[in-house]
């Protein structure tokens, strides 16, 4: 790594466009769009979605983007259950590395010029051998496979507002300093932040948009994280920030763009979709019964937005969808993990200087060798060979740079599992995973008189595979790694005091409308803790039969409840989980509890998953 760098930052520096533009439109009112006009069904599945618009008469440009989202640190293949997509093997930086070189060289021969971009959570909720290092090592890696540009998502802030700062413009970190020895420069792509407004100067954190020519022909690119996005971090690392509407913040932006001559947009937008069965499996380039937050989204947005690349549900899609014209938008999704690249081919007509087709595939980051019957060979039941002859040099040197540096850690067998220990939901929305960590929270609390842990869902990463062998463990055996990428977010162990009146408010608030709830997520509990509940009898009514080791909760008495420090500063819009009194840290991290309890005697099974019962 080089040392750090100064870092301008000009927003339209490819237009010669005064900076103080920059400042007067973030006052100007969101600009007020027709209403949008009767369209066909934008539902129908199209693979791989493809959409002309009026071809006005004059020359045409023909461009190549290729993207992914929520990559999450991803530098090794990801193993057990998400090894594959659709059956195929895929992922590692490395190979992302090697397909992405393949797809520019396809589309160089075809005379298309390629600009690669993400949609956000690139860093965040990562393996320990890029979060041992604060994500440094996965911004150097985009940097060494040729992103440009990327949103940023919600994992974006999970080190805070600051340290978000620091990946983007270099420097060593101001604790752990610069652990490798040479420096930290910092992303040389562009991090785009439209939508995340400092409370002290009224304007995004990190610039907003930016500008690309192709042929002559200029590109704008918006770029928004989830408006949500409050409600999901650590509170604690966004005080000095707000996040506005994603529709409302891109068309303002984009109403400067065209202000300036930018009539083609891309909108990188850390929010999403999913596919839906049928079928039961869709293809990666589909759009089958979608549905999502990025439905709307699109909806209200301007017409020069042909394309809009998503994320945030680590799902896989291509559609067509309407716009705030009843025009079609083409928005895509390339799951996670680097495991999939969205191929974007399109064409820019000369004279108006907007889109005149658009068309996108995902593309699968295949990294096994195929057997000759098709099917792919693996060095143990469940986990895969990987193919030599599709390892990018470049990548994999950096990526070992730092696998050398974090492997005394990352492989030291920390504990014992009896099976794989998925953290997948039930129906009810318990998973045998999250049973784990909460007894784990629970007996790391114990000596501080806990008697109920709770966990929220989505702080389980992995799932933990007893067949997999990261750095030559036997089978069952956990490695410190392996723990570390269930739980990568280093959150505190807190334990407080709440009547059972509140533990019952708490438990009314994993659901939509119930004192701001806005999400359903169901806590993962502890053992002895069980009840009912019911998602369609009235807010405020929906949990029953609470108790703890048999014996009814008691509105009146005080219980002694553990979680996470995300949970107690109301994360994920558990407000009620603020109002405990009493509240003692635990030593170390959530991680240290995990890894404490696997240790701890025989191996761990999966947990039950039968402690909360759905009735409705």
């Amino acid at each position: 790594m080089s040392q750090p760098r100064s870092r301008g930052r000009a927003v339209l520096r490819h237009l010669a466009a005064p900076a103080l533009a920059l400042a007067v439109v973030a006052t100007l009112p969101a600009a007020t769009l027709p209403a949008p006009a009767p369209a066909a069904d934008p539902w129908a599945a199209l693979a791989p979605v493809s959409v002309s618009y009026a071809k006005p008469t004059g020359g045409e440009v023909k461009g190549n983007f290729l993207s992914y989202n929520d990559f999450h640190g991803a530098i090794d293949p990801p193993g057990g259950s998400g090894a594959v997509v659709n059956g195929t093997p895929a992922g590692g930086v490395e190979y992302l590395a090697t397909w992405l070189k393949k797809l520019r060289a396809e589309a160089k021969a075809e005379g298309r010029v390629t600009t690669t971009v993400g949609a956000g959570d690139l860093i965040g909720a990562t393996p320990l051998v890029s979060a041992a290092f604060h994500d440094e090592p996965t911004i150097e890696l985009m940097d060494e496979i040729g992103l440009e540009i990327s949103s940023v998502g919600n994992h974006e802030f999970d080190e805070g507002v600051d340290e978000l700062i620091r990946l983007n413009k270099g420097g060593c970190h101001p604790v752990d300093g610069c652990q490798d020895g040479d420096g930290f420069a910092g992303a040389k792509f562009t991090y785009l932040a439209a939508n995340t407004i400092s409370k002290k100067t009224k304007l995004p954190i990190l610039p907003p948009v930016d500008v690309k020519f192709v042929g002559g022909v200029p590109v704008g690119f918006v770029g928004v994280t989830l408006e949500g996005t409050s409600g999901i971090v650590n509170p604690a690392g966004i005080t000095k920030v707000t996040f506005t509407d994603e529709v409302e913040t891109a068309n303002k932006w984009g109403g400067l763009l065209k202000l300036f001559g930018v009539k083609a947009m891309v909108l990188l937008v850390h929010e999403g979709g999913a596919q839906s069965p049928p079928p039961s499996a869709p293809g990666v380039s589909d759009c089958a019964n979608f549905s999502g937050p990025i439905v709307d989204i699109v909806k209200g947005l301007r017409p020069e937005f042909g394309l809009v690349v998503s994320g945030h549900t680590h799902r896989f899609y291509s559609c067509s969808l309407p716009n705030s014209s009843g025009q079609p938008s083409v928005v895509t999704s390339a799951g996670s993990n680097g495991q999939l690249i969205t191929d974007v081919d399109y064409s820019l007509n000369r004279r108006t200087g907007r889109f005149t087709g658009i068309s996108a595939r995902n593309v699968i980051v295949e990294n096994g060798i195929r057997n000759a019957d098709g099917t792919w060979q693996q060095t143990s039941p469940g986990v895969y060979a990987r193919n030599p002859e599709l390892v990018d040099a470049g990548a994999k040197t950096l990526a070992d740079k730092y696998r050398t540096a974090v492997a005394p850690i990352a492989n030291k067998v920390t504990g014992k599992i009896s099976a794989d220990i998925v953290r997948d939901a039930q129906p009810n929305g318990e998973s045998p995973l999250g049973d784990v960590i909460a007894d784990a929270q629970l007996a790391y609390t114990k000596n501080n008189g806990a008697q109920i842990a709770l966990m929220n869902p989505g702080g389980v990463r992995a799932s933990l595979s007893y067949g997999a062998s990261a750095g030559g463990e036997a089978p069952g055996e956990v490695t410190y790694g392996e723990a570390f990428s269930v739980q990568p977010f280093n959150n505190l162990v807190v334990t407080q005091a709440f009547t059972g009146a509140q533990l019952k408010n708490v438990l009314e608030q994993q659901f939509v409308g119930f004192n701001g709830q806005t999400t359903q997520r169901i806590l993962q509990v502890s053992a002895g803790l069980t009840y009912s509940y019911d998602s369609t009898a009235p807010v405020g009514s929906r949990v029953s039969a609470l108790a703890l080791n048999g014996t009814p909760i008691d509105p009146a008495a005080s219980y002694k409840v553990t979680t996470n420090d995300f949970l107690a500063n109301g994360g994920d819009g558990f407000t009620e989980l603020k109002g405990g009194t009493g509240r003692t840290t635990a030593p170390g991290f959530d991680i240290d509890a995990l890894v404490t309890y696997l240790g701890a005697g025989d191996p761990v099974a999966p947990g039950p998953a039968n402690r909360i019962t759905r009735l409705g």
